[in-house]
């Protein structure tokens, strides 16, 4: 059953040049203890999609859905101090940059045992404030932080990218939240440190059933145990269904590029030349019309002016008029 149930989302954002549609008619649902992924290239609306999720709204910003839903709260219903009290209980996010996250004014123990929940300490003043020592240095420990004092009596400048980016994870996890974001988390790091950090978040979603969503734009950089994946495109969902199936049998041929892009490092002689959609992505002002990969996708035909249903097949889905399965079978 899912926790998040986003049917039709759209964010319209007002600009000099009018209002742009940047996020159109987007679904997406994520079930409890689940790793989804969401993947898109920069412009494509997955950090607004967040935003939206986390009401981080706005005012210029038009939300409108069929459906927004966590657990049993619809939260486009919700007044702003209602929606404020369900997400800072339930979600958290993982910036993309940690140094965005952490005050470098602040020592890190300061800044994590102030998000320690003050309704979990027990005791008179001194207990109390031991303990919230206590509980921040095992959060330290979880995040796998072993000398954990000695961070904690550090600035965040004085940390590495990849610790920064762990005590970031420990500060999000601090009231135990039901929907992890993680936005890029692991960005321009080297990969030893990447792949601590997805096991760090496959590790927590595995023993607290945490739903993490997981927003990328690089197909290489999809945790191993992620169950499912979404692919948008300027703003319109491309494709989704469970990760191994998506990645090993893909309906969309944005799907089919973005695989190819990611695996050309891998059997490709040196000076090959890189495999790429035709053109480049539209700006907000001049979205196509339609299908908004239809400028740049091999199978385009005149069909594609018209926005693509939503199709389903067993658990796959894919918004196409002519999805690569059946372009194979008509050559």
């Amino acid at each position: 059953m899912s926790i998040l149930d986003i049917r039709n989302l759209t964010i319209e954002l007002e600009t000099s040049a009018g209002v742009v549609k940047v996020v159109d008619k987007l679904s997406l649902q994520i079930a409890e203890g689940e790793i989804h992924t969401l993947v898109g290239e920069s412009g494509s609306g997955k950090s607004l999609l967040a935003k939206a999720i986390l009401g981080f709204i706005n005012p210029r910003w038009r939300i409108t859905a069929d459906r927004l839903w966590w657990r049993h709260y619809d939260l486009l219903a919700l007044n702003p101090a209602q929606r404020r009290l369900v997400t800072g209980r339930d979600m958290a996010m993982i910036f993309q940059n940690p140094g965005s996250y952490l005050d470098p004014n602040s020592k890190v123990g300061e800044q994590l045992r102030e998000l320690i929940p003050a309704g979990e300490l027990k005791g008179l003043y001194l207990r109390r404030k031991a303990d919230r020592q206590t509980r921040a240095e095992r959060l330290l420990h979880r995040v796998g932080i072993k000398e954990a004092k000695s961070i904690m009596d550090s600035y965040p400048y004085e940390l590495s990218e990849g610790l920064a980016q762990k005590v970031s994870i420990a500060m999000a996890i601090a009231h135990n939240p039901k929907l992890l974001i993680a936005d890029e988390p692991t960005t321009a790091m080297e990969p030893n440190t990447r792949a601590q950090i997805y096991r760090l978040l496959a590790k927590l979603s595995a023993s607290q059933s945490m739903s993490i969503l997981m927003i990328t734009q690089d197909l290489t950089s999809i945790i191993p145990e992620s169950q499912r994946i979404s692919l948008v495109y300027c703003g319109q969902l491309m494709e989704a269904g469970p990760t191994n199936t998506v990645l090993t049998k893909p309906a969309h041929p944005y799907t089919e590029a973005m695989l190819s892009m990611s695996l050309f490092g891998q059997t490709a002689a040196p000076k090959t030349r890189l495999p790429t959609l035709t053109g480049a992505i539209p700006t907000l002002q001049h979205l196509p019309i339609g299908c908004r990969l239809g400028p740049r996708c091999p199978y385009a035909r005149q069909a594609c002016v018209n926005t693509p249903r939503l199709s389903k097949v067993k658990q796959q889905e894919y918004a196409c008029h002519f999805p690569i399965i059946e372009v194979a079978s008509d050559d």
